[in-house]
């Protein structure tokens, strides 16, 4: 992968792993855009957008992308708007709305580098020319632990939200990319967070891209 050039650095994770808090810092270590699928899905519900929509928007503004980002607090996208008991929210979605998530993410590619966190962007940008895709995981005793501290959960509470975010989490990517997410041969590097902190998997990020 070139940093020279348009990049675009997809991040996989499982739910108490930590994987978004590495996206966020690995993106503001390289100075670029970290998009999840919080925001994602906020560009979707505020701008209406669709493919038709977002050339749009293009043709009449120049800045179009800026102009949308700066309209969505900065801070969104954060751990903080997570509820307390669930690191993510479940998603249920429909067709039109993954192809409209679909065609954002694309248009956020296309026009700057970034860090995409999120259960489809390895997928979706799979014929993009200058991209890493990482899959970050954890022990599931590692991750009841985060899940537990992070939500102040009970240990029985943490386990049930893994279990469901991880069904929710697969059974999409089934659906819509037609392979399962631990399939490793999606990916171009796995990080296993048991042995690593946040900080020295950015590291490890920044060494696989040169």
């Amino acid at each position: 992968m070139n940093t020279n050039d348009r990049f675009v650095i997809t991040i996989s994770r499982e739910v108490g792993s930590g994987g978004r808090t590495v996206g966020r810092k690995l993106a503001k270590k390289l100075g670029v855009r970290f998009c999840d699928k919080q925001l994602i899905r906020e560009l979707v519900n505020m701008f209406g957008l669709n493919e038709g929509e977002i050339e749009r928007i293009k043709g009449k503004k120049q800045n179009w992308l800026e102009d949308l980002f700066s309209r969505i607090s900065p801070e969104f996208g954060s751990e903080m708007f997570i509820p307390r008991g669930v690191e993510e929210p479940p998603v249920v979605t429909s067709n039109e709305i993954f192809e409209n998530e679909k065609q954002i993410i694309r248009s956020i590619a296309e026009e700057s580098s970034c860090v995409i966190a999120g259960r489809s962007g390895f997928f979706i940008l799979k014929d993009h020319p200058n991209k890493l895709d990482v899959f970050i995981h954890a022990s599931r005793q590692k991750r009841i632990e985060r899940v537990m501290r992070r939500q102040e959960l009970t240990e029985k509470k943490a386990e049930e939200v893994i279990d469901y975010v991880d069904k929710a989490r697969d059974n999409y990517i089934q659906k819509f990319a037609g392979t399962s997410r631990y399939d490793l041969r999606n990916y171009d590097l796995v990080l296993n967070m048991d042995y690593m902190t946040e900080d020295e998997a950015v590291e490890c990020i920044l060494k696989a891209i040169g």
